[in-house]
């Protein structure tokens, strides 16, 4: 057994108990998604809508922390579905009254969602797409007859809508605002450098924050801009503090403790003033006449970030990354296809196993493998492993409420205080940390499942437990199909994206030497090498005939703290200087060989 194997426990228990901590802004997502959902409670009871569990979970699922992005995704999805459904409805024809070819739609449809949802920027929608399809034709089974199909559609349509519905009015009336989280945000950033100079620490916090890169920041100030939330003026200003924050960040964590104590605490002073600047949304000072021209050191950028933040010189012009839809591999790289396969194919095969046995309360086996499917088996299994956790002390929390909670309630309102408890508990853990947030999920999907069984309290145990049943079966079957056909090692993953980041750092030195790098490009190969440092730390859920030797993972975690050094040097390298650059390139390309060795 390897020293990665022997130390699997004693890791994940410790990841627990660090990622369960409170942080600012935890309890706020946490109350607003259990309110959401006990609202959505509430609909589905009053009007009679199938499937509140489903809803409600949507509502958990999809959940972020600011309004506009709630609002927008819930609108996206609402128009998606709305369209899934017309199609359906010209299919029903063809699918009512055979079996086959409703298997053959869940098939091409499941994998047409799943495939987008892996190679563009769908991302998680196109899973919700996908369950929508197969699930909808399931449905078809259970009728007898065109009118009845219809209706089915319909209420499969109703049981999506109405979950987003609620969604755009609660953010509407009490979300959390995106300026004040972005604002929030920058502030953080600010008083952690003040801080960090204050106390000369290590900076771990410093660390953590610029490993987050700034995509969440610059798609939160796309969304800001999209439905003019604030003035032109006051978004560019905020689009240049992204940027100029993240670049005061490196710096500080680049000059660690050799800056004088005089100086540390002038600068500390100038980035309580630049937080405020941040909160009001505009600089104090008047720009002057001349652009702001960085210096090429770690100190002078420093300066001169804090310089625009304060007014002190006009601001930049920040360009908007172009993104494309799809990802630029999404033609050529096998692994989107294979995992549209492999998650179909266990939905599939769940669905004909319940459905060979009759037994239908165990549904819930098709609609894991849509929810808990990733691109890696150690990511897949990961999910799993957190799944089967959060499944069972949700069910836990669910059998507990029928035995001792909902034979005491005679209403509506009750059981919507139920909700609201049951899910502010998933909700903290969902709103955590990437390494435990899907057992907070699977904790509220199946206590919802347990508790919301028709229209009302209800104290039936056995369909609890099928619901239960059927969550093991579809772990199972995925472990199964995810761990035997084309597996994908975690190490993969890990070379993929370390070899972006060089290859992000060799487009930066070809860069025109007269300009700094951007803190765009700076970012994603920050961003890029922590997601491959985390990757890395999955390789312990690996089947051991997947699993890298524990010299392997040395290498590879060598070679990304490499990267990850290289990533300032870069960043302030004097311009004009091609010994620097020389440098830096003579070591990237060393990096590159090795990896390519490690591969091969």
């Amino acid at each position: 057994m390897t020293t990665t194997a022997k130390r699997f426990w004693p890791v994940v228990l410790n990841t627990a108990k660090h990622d369960l901590r409170p942080f600012d802004g935890r309890l706020a997502m946490a109350w607003r998604v259990a309110a959401q959902c006990a609202l959505a409670a509430f609909v589905f009871m009053t009007y009679g809508i199938p499937l509140a569990a489903i809803g409600c979970y949507l509502i958990l699922f999809l959940m972020k922390p600011d309004s506009a992005e709630n609002t927008l995704m819930a609108i996206g999805l609402t128009v998606l579905v709305a369209l899934v459904v017309v199609m359906l409805l010209y299919l029903v024809r063809w699918t009512i009254d055979d079996p086959m070819w409703r298997i053959v739609v869940i098939a091409v449809g499941s994998f047409i969602f799943l495939y987008l949802g892996a190679a563009s920027q769908l991302g998680e929608i196109g899973s919700v797409l996908a369950l929508v399809v197969a699930f909808a034709m399931t449905l078809l089974g259970d009728v007898p007859f065109g009118e009845a199909a219809t209706r089915a559609l319909l209420y499969a349509w109703l049981m999506t809508v109405t979950p987003m519905g609620i969604i755009v009015l609660f953010n509407l009336f009490l979300g959390r605002s995106a300026v004040r989280l972005l604002k929030s945000e920058l502030g953080q950033r600010l008083e952690m450098v003040g801080r960090v100079l204050e106390q000369a620490t290590a900076a771990d916090d410093l660390h953590a924050l610029l490993n987050e890169g700034n995509e969440a920041l610059k798609k939160r100030a796309g969304n800001i801009k999209l439905l003019h939330l604030v003035s032109t003026a006051q978004t560019r200003y905020l689009n240049v503090a992204i940027d100029e924050s993240y670049r005061l960040m490196l710096a500080v964590v680049t000059l660690a403790g050799s800056i004088p104590e005089q100086q540390r605490a002038e600068l500390a002073a100038q980035c309580r003033l630049a937080a405020q600047a941040v909160a009001e949304g505009c600089p104090p000072g008047t720009p002057s006449e001349y652009t702001n021209t960085y210096g090429t050191g770690p100190a002078e950028a420093a300066r001169q970030a804090l310089d625009t933040l304060l007014g002190r010189c006009a601001l930049p012009v920040v360009q908007a990354p172009k993104v494309s839809f799809f990802f630029k591999d999404a033609l050529t790289n096998p692994n989107y296809v294979r995992f549209a396969l492999k998650t179909t194919a266990a939905a599939i095969i769940s669905y004909l196993v319940y459905e060979a046995i009759d037994w239908q309360g165990i549904h819930t086996a098709m609609i894991t493998c849509y929810v808990a499917a990733l691109g890696t088996t150690a990511e897949t299994v990961h999910k799993l492993t957190l799944r089967i956790i959060g499944c069972l002390i949700g069910a836990a929390m669910g059998v507990a409420s029928i035995l001792f909670l909902i034979p005491h309630m005679t209403s509506i309102g009750s059981l919507m205080a139920l909700v609201f408890a049951g899910i502010l508990v998933a909700g903290w853990v969902s709103s955590g940390s990437e390494r435990i947030a899907y057992a907070g999920i699977q904790i509220g999907l199946a206590f919802l499942l347990t508790v919301l069984q028709g229209f009302g309290p209800d104290i039936e145990m056995s369909a609890a437990s099928d619901r239960v049943v059927g969550i093991l079966l579809g772990n199972l079957v995925m472990y199964l199909v995810f761990t035997r056909v084309w597996p994908l090692a975690i190490a993969t993953t890990v070379n993929d994206k370390l070899s972006d980041a060089l290859d992000g750092l060799t487009q930066i030195l070809g860069a025109d030497s007269t300009r700094p790098a951007t803190m765009d490009q700076v970012s994603k190969v920050v961003a890029t090498l922590h997601q491959a440092r985390e990757a890395l730390g999955l390789s312990m859920f690996e089947p051991r005939n997947l699993r890298q030797d524990d010299e392997t993972i040395l290498r590879l975690k060598t070679l990304i703290a490499r990267a990850d050094a290289l990533c300032p040097v870069i960043a302030f390298k004097p311009a004009g200087t091609s010994s620097t650059s020389a440098r830096a390139l003579n070591e990237i390309n060393q990096m590159k060989q090795l990896l390519s060795q490690s591969q091969g």
